[in-house]
């Protein structure tokens, strides 16, 4: 029993803290452990000569600002994370362990409007085809982050809206993966998801503060404040489609008038164009198209990107974040779009605000959200069953006869 203040509480906290550092970054070096945990550098060499010991981290040599430093990651046996994506037309599936290296991944085409049993069937099957291809044994995997394209409540795991998902609504995704694959599963939805994939892979890498915009169906903000998804008491908090821009304009599937989403998102821009460039265009053909010099497509794209900027500038004024990260089809476009961003955000935000922040296209594509998924799952997991397990598995090696 740990007497709470005692010198051995004091170290098992220590202990937590430095394996939480690591774990949200992939890998770190000691000096950096120690910046952001604030031990010193003395405790931090202590601590991770005891968590190599004990199989928790492993040390590699590298070089930092010209001198050599030792890179220190969680072991890459200590466990292994599931990512469930599902886009409005795939479903994306990923594998990796605790050091932030992806050993599988795959995507299949998949309408998500279908039901959600079939959903699930769909990524059971899939999640089991990329463990077996893996060689993991089943009972490695500590978690599963799943990311949905609607609005979870954060108390009862429910998907909540009608207009998005009309097959899902009131079910809870968390829970009915959670009793197939027989692990937690960590449900969010996939801007908040799409957010965390830029924040630790991506554009969004060493910023505290951003938001990470994705437009495609529907328009959706993943907030991150002080380095935490900020999702409000309901989950509903990034719902930056539903601003208002025209209470004249089209009706929304919200059923207000005008919102950034009937400017912005695939299903109201795309009919623009579709009767001089066929009824298959996609968001990413429009792009494409846009980049060789095709002027409507241009033209589009432009408006868009002013819109975007006119829903970017109100979240400066309210939140102040130090960065923008755009994603989905769209980032594709690069200055066509972010240059109409930045003129929005110029001509709107408080000037303050506008000076701080920047505004980049996401590096992650496609897939940010699955990317997202392991990082939820590595986000919200404690740090004391790899600190137990350790602690097992050398009890185990002890007792072992030789």
């Amino acid at each position: 029993m740990e007497t709470p203040g005692s010198q051995s509480s004091l170290h098992r906290a220590n202990l937590e803290r430095v394996v939480r550092a690591v774990r949200m970054a992939g890998s770190l070096t000691q000096a950096e452990i120690a910046r952001s945990t604030g031990l010193s550098a003395a405790t931090v060499s202590n601590i991770v000569r005891e968590l190599k010991d004990g199989g928790t981290v492993e040390v590699t040599p590298t070089s930092a600002g010209g001198r050599r430093a030792r890179s220190v990651s969680l072991s890459g046996d200590a466990g292994i994370v599931v990512g469930v994506d599902f886009g409005h037309s795939h479903l994306r599936v990923a594998v990796g362990n605790l050091a932030h290296e992806v050993l599988a991944e795959e995507a299949e085409p998949f309408d998500v409007d279908a039901s959600a049993a079939e959903g699930f069937d769909r990524a059971e099957r899939l999640v089991s085809r990329l463990i077996e291809r893996t060689a993991v044994t089943p009972g490695k995997v500590i978690g599963v982050g799943l990311g949905v394209p609607g609005p979870i409540d954060v108390e009862s795991g429910t998907l909540g809206s009608t207009a998005i998902l009309p097959g899902w609504a009131g079910t809870k995704p968390g829970e009915e993966l959670s009793e197939r694959l027989g692990v937690p599963v960590y449900v969010d939805n996939d801007a908040n998801l799409g957010a965390l994939g830029e924040l630790v892979w991506g554009g969004g890498r060493g910023a505290a503060d951003l938001a990470y915009i994705k437009v495609a169906s529907g328009v959706g903000a993943g907030l991150v404040i002080s380095g935490q998804i900020y999702r409000g008491p309901g989950g509903t908090a990034g719902e930056i489609g539903h601003i208002t821009l025209d209470e004249t304009g089209p009706v929304c599937r919200c059923g207000n008038r005008g919102c950034l989403e009937t400017f912005t998102a695939a299903r109201y821009v795309l009919p623009l164009l579709q009767p001089g460039h066929g009824p298959d265009l996609t968001m990413a053909g429009v792009v494409q198209l846009a980049r060789e010099g095709d002027p409507g497509c241009r033209r589009v794209i432009a408006d868009v990107g002013r819109h975007i900027g006119s829903g970017v500038a109100n979240l400066c004024n309210l939140l102040n974040p130090s960065r923008v990260v755009l994603g989905g089809d769209l980032a594709e476009a690069g200055e066509l779009v972010l240059g109409p961003i930045r003129e929005s955000v110029s001509r709107y935000a408080i000037p303050s605000a506008a000076r701080q922040l920047s505004i980049v296209p996401g590096t992650l594509g496609g897939r940010a959200e699955v990317l997202g998924a392991l990082a939820l799952v590595l986000s919200e997991m404690g740090d004391s069953s790899l600190l137990d397990g350790a602690r097992d598995a050398d009890a185990a090696a002890i007792a072992r006869p030789a």
